[in-house]
């Protein structure tokens, strides 16, 4: 059809139409998610330290490892895309709202053992990146292991009340008064990393002591957890912090409790200089806290 015949309001149409389908395609390709950046972004997140049996031979991600806490006995999910023993029958709207709202597809509470405190800040995009990594791995057929919990907390329901004194859902947001790089750095501690949920002192309920982030004591497991504020910190230079986080090696050659040298060999040993570089600034710039007794 010869362009010059067309009617201006025609033509005006159909390029309101392309527009909106050329929108169209760009929005379901970033809905599906990028799956490379995915598997950084479950690394920086230490899924796997979690999702993987305390063993040599481990399926990755097909669950069970052990989690005990003053509550009981947590096992982590297998988070495979089997469709029968992992999340294979899952959307990526069941995934993120597992992650932002602490909600399994049914509606049911997800106990707080699951990191989702933490992970209800991760940014939308990287939760997509990441969902569409999971779907990626091979299905394993492993079966899950039921909480060992005391009575009563075993009944997901007294999670809602929790929620209403521990629990914000939603998005990290940036703050206007850091730079960049101290921005990206809270984003990995407070979200992707969740360092809070092991080095933050809890109360009796479970709940994180605010006014104490990150200031060390008594992990989830019962065990003494390191300070990471700058009381602590600033004996190290950055050179040293920079090695310890990536070999795994103190400046007096010491290594790590078994924890933190998972930690460290399977997410800050990943991180990118980048990310690396601004996790650190951003630790150095907190205030510093008394050490809580362990």
């Amino acid at each position: 059809m010869d362009a010059e015949i067309v009617p201006p309001r025609i033509r005006l149409m159909l390029a309101g139409m392309l527009g909106l389908l050329l929108l169209a395609l760009i929005e379901t390709a970033s809905a599906r998610g990028d799956a490379k950046r995915g598997l950084y972004l479950a690394q920086a997140g230490g899924c796997i330290g979690c999702h993987a049996e305390d063993k040599k031979d481990a399926v990755p991600f097909a669950g069970g490892r052990a989690l005990k806490t003053p509550f009981g006995t947590f096992y982590g999910p297998n988070i495979t895309p089997d469709p029968d023993a992992g999340i294979g029958r899952w959307t990526q709207a069941d995934f993120i709202r597992a992650m932002r709202h602490g909600e399994r597809p049914d509606g049911a509470n997800y106990f707080p053992a699951f990191p989702y405190p933490s992970f209800t800040r991760i940014a939308d995009t990287d939760l997509r990146d990441l969902w569409a990594y999971l779907r990626t791995l091979p299905p394993s057929n492993r079966a899950n292991q039921e909480h060992d919990l005391r009575f009563p907390f075993g009944w997901r329901f007294l999670v809602t009340a929790w929620k209403w004194f521990f629990f914000t859902p939603g998005p990290f947001k940036a703050d206007p008064k850091l730079s960049q790089t101290l921005n990206r750095g809270a984003y990995l501690v407070q979200a992707l990393g969740h360092c809070s949920e092991c080095h933050t002192p809890r109360n009796f309920l479970g709940g994180p002591k605010r006014n104490r982030f990150l200031a060390g004591g008594k992990g989830p497991d019962g065990k003494g957890v390191p300070n990471l504020t700058p009381t602590k910190l600033k004996k190290l230079s950055d050179a040293e912090l920079k090695d310890f986080l990536v070999s795994g090696t103190t400046p007096d050659g010491d290594v790590p409790a078994e924890a933190m040298g998972e930690v460290i060999r399977n997410t800050t040993s990943r991180l990118s200089p980048g990310d690396l570089a601004a996790l650190m600034a951003y630790l150095r710039s907190l205030a510093p806290l008394v050490s809580e007794p362990r």
